[in-house]
């Protein structure tokens, strides 16, 4: 039998009472708990390879509705250019993809960018690569949700797009709140708008393609021309220059494609073929999207227009040839816009992943790594949602201000993956015969990012890039300063435990002691405790102290947390009891040895509070003379960040109790 791991019901709270107005609205609008007793949870909960690709893979391919035209633009008047860079951006597009899914196959359980560079480059590697990667997603979510604004008001006449910025300032709320309710459901509701664009520049594309097929031979002598007038010009280093440079300036047309290895938690498992079939999808429609795009700027002649983006000029001059009418112009925009703000589901769901990798890792604030009861990570969700806002309202929603901001860290962060790869094949070369087969993809993409990356710094520094610089290194640094706190409080509590150790020894041993059965009539002391360590001991052997020869019986309470550390599959939940009890079975033997009658409950959930609250009445009804006890870190020198840094569920825990009449003391352990 499994213990019912169900939420209280809607409208009530564990003791009974109505809940507050506040709680029942947030439910309303985000929905219901779920319930961690349905074992078939997690298997609902994830992404089959189609949805995957809808959820992560239209970040990548919405990149087509800025990344080309910002490389056509920077050809100038050189636009037979065109023809080459297509060839190499669907090249790129194909090899970053293929690399990336040899990446999904060591790293089954996701984290991109940041647990490849701290698995194979070291932490402090990692932690540079995860604080690009969470401003990238930040500017991931203000960028696509800017440039759909660019593709809707592209339908509206200039008087009307000082709106744009309030309609991309409603559209990332709006995300924040959908992403709220959880991944599958917005992947679900957004999924049509998928369709639809897929549908629409697939027509664009290849009719656009087929119509000017009889043109090609002329468009390819024309092309001829310019390039050897342009060689006459520019010179052959000038030429390739030109080329770099657009190739380079172009390149938010690849971000998104790490977005699937970064999200492989929330796919179907077997994970490593569902994330690979994902990216397949993705690279796939990236590069047909991209190039063919670029092409058809070229074949119909597109130029920039004021208040139209080139997508939307290109539309326009193909109903004109093609009846299709203006319905389609705005099937095709709106798809457009539309799948940019699917875009921005990317950095909803990949972006608090990374935080809440790195708050495992002790890198960022642990609350990161909380799941709501919705089982999203809305702590990350909401610092990601406000990111974007600050960015957006900074930018004031320019999508070309915003593109040179992002390019920088995406390629950060490929360059990385691509290096720590290399690195990892060279160490195996000893161990894989085949290693420089292996290594050759990742050398290919490596020599790419870092070419884009240098001319993207160079190119852009001054208009903003070095902003994208400042921020990531303030990140990194903030980083750096939380793990060194949670490592200085480690090694306190440490000593704490060595503290300790004396009165341990001077007990009899565990295995000599007979466990007396606990007498419920008889007063007993609950106390609230984690994983087995110096800061349970402490308040164990505290309890007697304080209260010697008061108690008969000793309850020892825990709260399994489901955080996103734990929720990796379908047995996550039952792994978590179990590994939960067997940390109660150490303090159980620790009553053994002090002589006290013990017993254990403990309960999982996402809320540590809301679990605990619900056990404490349960046990109180049981043990009607219970006191019941928490320990709690206390710092010498109280500081705003310590309750940033770390959770006050002791104190959270005794309000609540003392509400419903029942006595809770917190024992501090010191920290100098």
């Amino acid at each position: 039998m499994y213990p019912d791991f169900s939420p209280s019901p809607l409208g009530s709270g564990p003791s009974g009472e109505p809940e507050p107005f506040g709680k029942r609205f947030r439910r309303l609008l985000v929905g219901a708990p779920r319930s961690l007793g349905d074992r078939s949870l997690y298997h609902r909960l994830s992404l089959i390879a189609v949805l995957a690709w809808v959820g992560l893979g239209a970040d990548g391919l919405s990149s087509s509705a800025y990344g080309p035209e910002e490389a056509f633009r920077q050809l100038g008047e050189h636009t037979y250019l065109a023809l080459g860079l297509a060839l190499v951006m669907a090249t790129t597009v194909i090899v970053i993809a293929y690399a990336y899914s040899r990446v999904i196959e060591h790293f089954p359980h996701g984290g991109g960018g940041y647990v490849v560079a701290t698995s194979l480059l070291g932490p402090r590697a990692g932690v540079v690569s995860g604080g690009a990667l969470l401003v990238d997603y930040v500017l991931t979510i203000t960028m696509s949700l800017a440039a759909a604004g660019n593709a809707l008001f592209s339908l509206l006449p200039m008087e009307w797009h000082a709106g744009k910025l309030p309609v991309a300032v409603f559209l990332t709320v709006f995300m924040i709140v959908l992403n709220l309710r959880g991944v599958r459901e917005s992947v679900l509701i957004l999924a049509p708008i998928f369709l639809l664009f897929a549908a629409t520049h697939t027509i664009l594309i290849a009719v656009g393609l087929a119509v000017k097929a009889p043109g090609l031979p002329a468009t390819l002598h024309t092309a001829g021309e310019g390039f050897s007038a342009g060689l006459a010009g520019l010179g052959i280093g000038g030429m390739l220059a030109l080329f770099l440079r657009a190739y380079a300036l172009g390149g938010g047309t690849y971000t998104g494609i790490e977005a699937v290895s970064n999200g492989l938690a929330i796919m179907r498992e077997p994970h490593v073929q569902t994330g690979k079939r994902t990216m397949l999808y993705m690279a796939t429609s990236l590069a047909f999207t991209a190039s063919g795009l670029l092409l058809c700027y070229l074949l119909w002649q597109v130029s920039a227009v004021e208040g139209k983006t080139m997508n939307a000029v290109l539309t326009e001059r193909f109903v004109q040839v093609v009846p299709l009418g203006q319905l389609f112009v705005i099937l095709t925009l709106v798809s457009e816009g539309a799948l940019l703000v699917v875009a921005a589901q990317a950095g909803f769901v990949d972006g608090p992943r990374i935080l809440a990798n790195m708050a495992v890792d002790s890198w960022m604030p642990r609350r990161f790594a909380s799941l709501s009861d919705r089982l999203t990570t809305q702590n990350g969700i909401l610092l990601m949602g406000v990111a974007a806002l600050g960015a957006l309202l900074y930018t004031g929603g320019d999508v070309r201000s915003i593109v040179v901001l992002y390019s920088i860290n995406v390629f950060l962060t490929f360059s990385m993956t691509e290096i720590s790869m290399c690195r990892y094949w060279i160490t195996e070369r000893r161990r894989q015969p085949d290693w420089w087969r292996k290594i050759a993809i990742h050398a290919i993409g490596m020599t790419m990012c870092l070419t884009i990356l240098a001319i993207i710094v160079y190119e852009k520094f001054g208009q903003g890039g070095w902003l994208t610089l400042v921020v990531t290194s303030v990140v990194v640094g903030l980083c750096f300063l939380v793990k060194g706190h949670y490592r200085l409080v480690g090694v306190k509590l440490f000593r704490l435990e060595q503290e300790m150790a004396p009165a341990l020894a001077a007990l009899p041993p565990a295995s000599g002691v007979t466990p007396a059965c606990v007498d419920p009539s008889q007063p007993a002391a609950v106390v609230l405790v984690a994983s087995y360590g110096g800061l349970g001991i402490h308040t164990v052997l505290n309890v007697f102290r304080i209260f010697p020869g008061h108690f008969k019986n000793l309850v020892f309470l825990s709260v399994g947390v489901l955080g996103s550390g734990e929720f990796k599959g379908g047995n996550a939940v039952e792994d978590l009891r179990l590994k939960t009890s067997a940390e109660l079975t150490k303090y159980a033997a620790l009553a053994a040895r002090l002589g006290v009658p013990a017993a254990t409950r403990l309960g999982i959930g996402t809320d540590a509070v809301d679990e605990a609250e619900k056990l404490c009445l349960a046990i109180a009804d049981e043990f009607p003379k219970a006191t019941f006890f928490a320990g709690k870190i206390l710092f010498q020198r109280e500081r705003w960040y310590q309750r940033l840094l770390h959770n006050e569920t002791a104190f959270s825990l005794q309000k609540r109790l003392q509400w419903v009449g029942k006595a809770m003391i917190i024992i501090p352990a010191r920290v100098r």
